[in-house]
């Protein structure tokens, strides 16, 4: 993998570590089959008011399983496969256009000195966390 992918996976944890982010990847995947499972059983067995409450059981009970089962989003990125990298690589190049940078330091310091490429870049992130990763976001403590 060579230096620029490095540099941007850098920053890419950087941003997540400073706006604090944390994600749920298996545990989300769970605990939404778990809602959608209640809500299933919930309709077999007692039709549309069945539907409520077993989506409702069965949200409540997703719940319990994710809650308190956060990575930090920038330990997440600095794991992801070299295929994953590639990919939020290439989301992420898309918003620095023909940003020239020399180190990984120095692109730190030119994207968080510019709020608005540093919330694009963000939302780039988030974005391939939802959506590539099936991740569910927190954000803060």
């Amino acid at each position: 993998m060579n230096s620029q992918i490095n540099d941007v996976m850098g920053l890419c944890s950087k941003i997540s570590e400073h706006q604090k982010i944390k994600v749920a990847i298996e545990n989300c995947k769970k605990g939404a089959a778990t809602a959608r499972g209640g809500a299933l059983v919930g309709g077999v067995v007692g039709g549309p008011p069945g539907i409520f409450v077993g989506a409702t059981v069965g949200g409540a009970l997703g719940w319990w399983m994710t809650s308190g089962k956060f990575q930090p989003l920038h330990q997440i990125i600095m794991e992801m496969t070299p295929e994953q990298k590639q990919k939020l690589y290439s989301d992420v190049m898309a918003v620095l256009g023909n940003l020239n940078w020399d180190d990984l330091a120095q692109l730190i310091s030119l994207v968080m000195g510019n709020s608005s490429m540093q919330m694009r870049v963000l939302s780039t992130i988030v974005t391939y966390a939802t959506k590539e990763m099936g991740a569910k976001v927190e954000y803060g403590d």
